[in-house]
């Protein structure tokens, strides 16, 4: 097994500054994981830095290893510990520390725990809130086993986003998700929170992992069967040799025409849509806060994000 060369257009900036320096002593300080890290996001450096505003992080909750073993992801797999019922607190302040106005909440799979964690996750959210309701609260959680009722704790918890990723087309799902996860259970997952909320919803795909087009449409066109608002497209990229291989580095053409597909064919609210987009994205992030935020409409929200995201 070996690594692929990478194209130009993949070159990363290395994370410096003293706002980066800042963030993470204050998630070390609180004993807090971030999928920032652990998944090693190829925008960390961007987005701890904070050139375009306080700095953002994706908070990772229920600890740093992982009950299922996607073939894609870098997070470690099993030794899973009790929960922290400090975190929820923790991360509501460390949220306050840091500044943040939007909030990103993540977690590894627990499918060791009875609720799958999603009380734990919920209360994280309240938490939050509680310090200050003004604070835009995403969350991309897992898929709970199926477990409607996981799923609707999490809505009742108040988030103004829920995501949860599909990774990659129907045929796909495995080898690139651990078994455990389906391509019907998370349609699913995003089905009941469109249908029991007004929240808005979002969902990820990655690129480059032996996917054809008809089968990216025919993605597209299930999520939007699902009522998903927004949608994001991003190039996979190989942890380590001991992981998934690229089948593709994708051009960043392509990644322009399904931003138009899925805008202009299928009418989701927005996509973002680049070799270096992830499911939090800077982009996302200042779409979802000027609809929510500023009450502006979904053109000039899209105006807003694309005016961030070319900072």
């Amino acid at each position: 097994m070996s690594y692929r060369r990478k194209p130009d257009w993949l070159k990363m900036r290395p994370p410096s500054g003293q706002r980066y320096t800042e963030i993470k002593r204050t998630l070390r300080d609180h004993d807090l994981h971030t999928v920032c890290e652990e998944a090693n996001c190829p925008n960390l450096g961007e987005c701890w830095s904070g050139r375009d505003g306080p700095g953002t992080a994706t908070f990772m909750l229920m600890g740093d290893r992982c009950s299922r073993g996607c073939n894609f992801c870098d997070v470690e797999t099993g030794g899973m510990e009790p929960l922290d019922e400090d975190e929820p607190a923790n991360v509501a302040e460390a949220v306050a520390e840091i500044g943040l106005e939007y909030v990103v909440l993540t977690s590894v799979d627990r499918d060791d725990l009875e609720d799958g964690g999603s009380a734990h996750f919920a209360e994280t959210i309240r938490q939050i809130k509680r310090r200050d309701p003004s604070i835009l609260v995403e969350v991309l959680i897992p898929d709970f086993a199926g477990d409607r009722e996981a799923v609707r704790r999490i809505v009742e918890a108040g988030p103004d986003v829920v995501a949860h990723n599909v990774e990659t087309v129907e045929r796909l799902q495995w080898p690139v998700r651990d078994r455990r996860a389906t391509y019907e259970q998370s349609l699913a997952v995003l089905e009941q929170v469109s249908e029991e909320s007004d929240i808005y919803t979002k969902t990820s795909l990655m690129l480059g992992v032996g996917e054809y087009d008809h089968e990216v449409y025919q993605a597209l066109s299930d999520l939007h069967e699902a009522d998903v608002d927004v949608v994001t497209f991003g190039q996979y990229l190989q942890p380590s040799r001991s992981h998934l291989e690229v089948f593709d580095y994708v051009h960043p053409d392509t990644f322009d025409v399904w931003e138009r597909v899925a805008e202009e064919e299928f009418g989701f609210l927005y996509c973002a849509s680049g070799p270096m987009v992830r499911s939090s994205y800077k982009a996302g992030e200042l779409f979802v806060e000027a609809l929510v935020r500023d009450g502006a409409s979904v053109e000039e929200a899209r105006v807003t994000a694309r005016a961030g995201s070319s900072d």
